[in-house]
């Protein structure tokens, strides 16, 4: 259960953070003037994509938590033998991690309006995150030549569930992530595209923090992080 406590507090802190910059406590009514006169004032009206995009995400983070919640159960039961986890998750998170800063890149180049910046960020994110994907597999690989199959103990059966889960949902925001680089090799006015690369960089984000949870968990690096925690504060 401590790996859902760090969760949900890790969501509820970026939660915070994001509402904290959306203007909520503004009385526009007594403003005077144009809306964009004043600061924040484009901040009141939220894209429909960017709405969306938050639903989509409070989704997915409620299924990760029910996900993180049985894993948390279930391996307290006396059949559960811990799975080694392959030294490649951490080149793999490197990769990740990298992919991410690419797309932040992609995203503060847009709001410079440096179209070229965006492409570069663009493609060496998508490029890392497809390295990311095929080092999963790989070391799916690596655990199936080592006999640690899916149907061998509950600790497998959920290795392979996270992490699938998790490429899945990376694997389809890279559709997304094509489609926007598509538009913008195509030609796009960088006002146009700068919505699609925000959603884009912040569901990348969103996918970084999962994972490292995700890999905080099957390292048992959660549990050691909330006892140093707790006695810390003790």
């Amino acid at each position: 259960m401590s790996a859902v406590i760090l969760f949900v507090a890790v969501i509820a802190v970026v939660a915070g953070w994001w509402l904290s910059q959306q203007r909520l406590t503004a009385r526009p009514w007594l403003e005077e003037g144009p809306a964009g006169d004043f600061p924040g004032g484009d901040a009141m009206t939220w894209p429909a994509a960017k709405i969306g995009l938050g639903v989509f995400l409070a989704v997915a983070s409620a299924l990760f938590i029910l996900f993180i919640s049985a894993y948390s159960m279930r391996m307290d039961v006396a059949d559960w033998r811990t799975l080694p986890v392959p030294r490649l998750l951490w080149f793999n998170t490197g990769v990740l991690i990298l992919s991410s800063v690419a797309l932040q890149w992609s995203y503060v180049a847009a709001r410079r309006d440096d179209a070229e910046g965006v492409m570069i960020g663009l493609l060496a994110g998508g490029a890392a995150a497809v390295i990311f994907l095929g080092g999963q597999l790989l070391a799916w690989q690596q655990l199936g030549a080592a006999g640690y199959f899916v149907a061998s103990n509950p600790a497998n059966s959920f290795f392979y569930l996270l992490t699938a889960v998790h490429g899945l949902h990376l694997t389809g925001g890279l559709v997304a992530l094509g489609r926007t680089s598509t538009k913008m090799w195509r030609g796009a006015g960088i006002a146009d595209m700068r919505l699609s690369v925000e959603l884009c960089t912040i569901y990348w984000h969103f996918l970084l923090l999962v994972w490292l949870v995700l890999l905080g968990l099957l390292t048992g690096w959660t549990d050691d992080f909330v006892n140093i925690c707790r006695r810390l504060l003790s």
